[in-house]
């Protein structure tokens, strides 16, 4: 079964290039366009990961971070908080409100994948399906 990621993002453009580059990298992918749509997603079903913008009507991205931690149940969840606010105390922010990790606009979508990957401890052998993977596994 494949990891699903959330992609919590209200610009269009945004959504469609995660959505792409998320299925492209072997994951599913829903999609929340504002804070109280994630929240909403999130109870209906657990994601295996959060790609969350900051800004965003309704309820920003550090709101639904903050929400997201405070329920044991969504305690350990991965959230990768996205934005375009790249000042130390944006990022210190998020990372003190429980984000797992803080990527700024416009990023690397090679650098994104892996952050995804490594926050699912997703290796890269088993990522690409490498023999080694293969062999691994079939020692177990």
């Amino acid at each position: 079964m494949k990891p699903t990621i959330l992609v919590v993002d209200d610009e269009p453009s945004i959504v469609l290039s995660l959505q792409v580059l998320m299925q492209r990298a072997g994951f599913e992918v829903r999609i929340a366009r504002d804070g109280e749509d994630a929240l909403r997603s999130v109870e209906a079903f657990t994601p295996d990961l959060i790609l969350l913008d900051a800004m965003m009507p309704k309820r920003d991205g550090f709101d639904v971070c903050q929400t997201l931690r405070a329920n044991p149940a969504w305690r350990d969840l991965p959230i990768i908080m996205l934005t375009a606010k790249s000042r130390d105390v944006e990022r210190q922010k998020g990372m003190a409100l429980g984000a797992t990790d803080y990527i700024t606009k416009p990023f690397s979508t090679r650098d994104l994948v892996a952050s995804v990957r490594r926050h699912l401890g997703i290796t890269a052998e088993a990522a690409t399906g490498s023999p080694a993977e293969s062999a691994a596994g079939n020692r177990e």
